[in-house]
């Protein structure tokens, strides 16, 4: 669920074009492969083989390589609030990393079809947006996709993201993986279980916030809006 909250424009060098070009060229390239990975998954299944066996390597690749997304905020690489694009990035860290590879088993939840489905699409369709904004092309079909693709897409990796981390904080209860109960040398106590379910618990404040920006600007960009600024 990643979108962007502007600041003002500052104007970017040769170099620091070039670098996010290369950046959005090669996240296309890689959520386009995952989705190739997917499609193969889905055509041709192999026993006893799951998505996320298929899809995994890939996906934590591209996935974290989004971090790099906060860096470009905090140089002004791009007009992007650095906070914003921080919690927007670590929600989906937060699957890949404290769910998906950190718990094992959650990657059995149906979720995980729901969340590659939205995440595959929507980040193709971000990042192309971005490259042609770099290099000052703009194609109305590109356009129309990024403003209009989320309206189903988010909602489906939202759903899936909370199905798998329901899944985990269930495993997280068996198994008491990264939980530290007393008495213990620190005094003190952690669950991750909890923790699973206050991240789930932001999604009721957080997400319709986004969702209805995302309207907002789909508005300005196609609604006959004065700004046509870039999300």
């Amino acid at each position: 669920m990643a979108n962007k909250s502007a600041k003002p424009k500052k104007e970017v060098g040769f170099l620091g074009k070039t670098y996010l070009l290369a950046y959005n060229g090669a996240q296309v390239a890689g959520w386009s492969y995952i989705l190739y990975l997917m499609g193969q998954y889905y055509a041709d299944p192999k026993p006893g083989k799951s998505l996320w066996e298929i899809v995994r390597t890939a996906l934590i690749i591209f996935q974290n390589a989004a971090i790099l997304e906060v860096f470009h905020a905090i140089f002004g690489l791009v007009s992007s609030n650095a906070m914003v694009t921080l919690f927007q990035v670590a929600s989906r860290v937060m699957v890949v990393c404290g769910v998906l590879i950190g718990v094992e088993g959650s990657s059995d939840s149906q979720g995980i079809h729901f969340l590659l489905f939205a995440w595959t699409v929507t980040e193709i369709i971000r990042y192309s947006f971005y490259a042609m904004g770099i290099i000052g092309v703009s194609l109305y079909p590109i356009v129309w996709c990024r403003y209009t693709f989320f309206i189903a897409l988010y909602p489906i990796g939202v759903t899936g993201e909370l199905l798998c981390l329901w899944a985990a904080s269930q495993l997280v209860a068996a198994s008491k993986q990264w939980t530290v109960t007393l008495p213990n040398s620190w005094n003190a106590t952690f669950s991750y279980q909890y923790f699973l379910l206050i991240v789930m618990a932001l999604y009721v404040p957080l997400f319709p916030q986004m969702y209805l920006h995302m309207f907002g600007q789909r508005k300005k960009v196609l609604g006959g809006g004065e700004s046509k600024k870039k999300n």
